[in-house]
C-alpha cells in the first residue's frame, strides 16, 4: 500500500536473530504514576527541579533496555502525536513544566517514522513559550532494530 503511513505500515521482525535469553529480573524504574502526557500534572512531586523523558508510546517496546539507559533517576510523560487528541494541552504543560516545575531538562524520545517528529514539534512549542530556558534532546529509535540512529540535543 503506497499511500499508507510509513509509521502504519505493517512490518514483520520476526526472522531476527534470536539473542541470548537474558537471566535474571531486573527491577522497574518507574517512580511515578500516571505517565500519560494528558494525565500527568506539572505540578506533581516528581516532576519538581528534574530531568524529564518525553516518551513517544511505541518507544519502551522497541528499545529494550529502556529502563536502564534512559528511564533510570529521571521522570516520565508518554504521548503519541498520532493517535492522541487536544494536544494543544501537551504545549502547555510542557510550558508548566519548565516554568512552574523547574525541570533541569527535557528529553523527547521518538520512533523513526514521520509521526512522531510532532513530538518533538510540540516539546519545542511549549519550549518556546516558557519564559525558562532549558536543554532539550531528541533521541530517535529504529523501527526494526530498536537501535538509537540518533541523539542530538535540539
Amino acid at each position: 500500500m503506497s499511500d499508507c503511513c510509513p509509521g502504519s505500515r505493517t512490518m514483520d521482525f520476526s526472522e531476527k536473530d534470536e539473542q541470548a535469553e537474558e537471566t535474571g529480573a531486573r527491577q522497574s524504574q518507574l517512580k511515578q504514576w500516571p505517565i500519560q502526557l494528558h494525565l500527568v500534572s506539572p505540578q506533581a512531586p516528581y516532576f519538581q527541579e528534574r530531568d524529564i523523558l518525553l516518551v513517544a508510546d511505541c518507544v519502551p517496546f522497541a528499545l529494550a533496555d529502556f529502563h536502564k539507559d534512559y528511564l533510570k533517576g529521571k521522570s516520565l510523560a508518554i504521548a503519541c502525536p498520532k493517535l492522541d487528541s487536544e494536544q494543544e494541552i501537551y504545549v502547555e504543560k510542557i510550558t508548566a513544566l519548565i516554568d512552574e516545575s523547574k525541570i533541569n531538562t527535557l528529553t523527547v524520545m521518538i520512533m523513526k517514522v514521520p509521526c512522531c517528529m510532532g513530538l518533538t514539534h510540540l516539546a519545542k512549542s511549549g519550549a518556546e513559550k516558557a519564559t525558562r530556558k532549558i536543554p532539550i534532546k531528541q533521541v530517535v529509535v529504529d523501527v526494526a532494530g530498536g537501535q538509537i540512529l540518533s541523539e542530538d540535543w535540539i
